[in-house]
């Protein structure tokens, strides 16, 4: 995709520097309990989280940043060159917030869900409290039927696990560059044709939709699809609107 541009190479150097200084740095565990994204009702959650998780990745496996940064240069630079960096900066936090909000809308409806279920079994408001606290099922202390597996996994991963990553920031970039270069040929290792930016993207989100509604992940476990999802709305938002006025270059915004 060609020179990696300036705002570009600003934000791999400090996902980076984040993804070492969780590591190395100070304690990994208090990494993500100050910058990931936790529930807005848990004791962890800060006001500055859903900025600073776009920066925090999985600890466990440097894949999540590699394939994450690897895609914001590949995506981001040709985005950055049509917009500018102010216009680009704008964009990719914008999505990137978009996703924040979408992922704890979802987790809030899910958490709700699952309290709803629980005090119908009749728990107390101490009881689920501890629960949450010692994030363990239900159904260990419970006498009366469990409630469905997936309303308390929905329930306990809304509370107890926080988002991190850049890929709901990446995905409102992804949907930029589907609709700045419909006709893109994307080369991907896991197909051995190309697949033109306009039916590619569309299938990516569709995949993250199916995901999102089903419980299924095709790509694995603790995917936040409804982030992806998120930045991709708020991404199509912005680029519709943009479009819409020409791109009107008196503007930053």
């Amino acid at each position: 995709m060609g020179k990696i541009t300036e705002t570009v190479k600003i934000l791999l150097i400090v996902n980076v520097i984040f993804y070492l200084g969780s590591l190395f740095v100070i304690d990994k565990n208090q990494a993500m309990e100050w910058f990931a994204l936790w529930y807005f009702e848990h004791p962890g959650f800060q006001i500055w989280q859903p900025l600073t998780h776009m920066f925090m990745h999985d600890l466990s496996s440097p894949m999540h940043l590699i394939f994450n940064m690897y895609a914001l240069w590949m995506f981001g630079s040709p985005i950055e060159q049509a917009l500018g960096q102010k216009k680009f900066l704008f964009f990719y936090f914008s999505a990137g917030l978009g996703a924040a909000f979408i992922h704890s809308f979802v987790n809030y409806l899910h958490f709700n869900s699952g309290m709803e279920a629980l005090m119908e079994l009749g728990a107390t408001s101490a009881d689920i409290q501890q629960w949450l606290k010692e994030a363990v099922s239900p159904g260990m202390y419970m006498n009366s039927p469990q409630i469905p597996t997936d309303v308390s996994q929905d329930f306990f991963g809304a509370y107890n696990i926080p988002a991190v990553g850049a890929s709901g920031a990446i995905y409102g970039v992804l949907v930029a560059f589907g609709m700045l270069f419909p006709n893109a040929s994307l080369g991907l290792i896991f197909v051995p044709i190309p697949i033109k930016a306009k039916y590619f993207i569309p299938g990516l989100i569709l995949i993250d939709l199916f995901s999102g509604v089903t419980g299924f992940s095709i790509f694995g476990a603790n995917i936040a699809n409804w982030a992806h999802i998120g930045g991709a709305l708020f991404g199509f938002i912005m680029m519709w609107y943009w479009k819409k006025n020409s791109f009107n270059q008196n503007r930053w915004y």
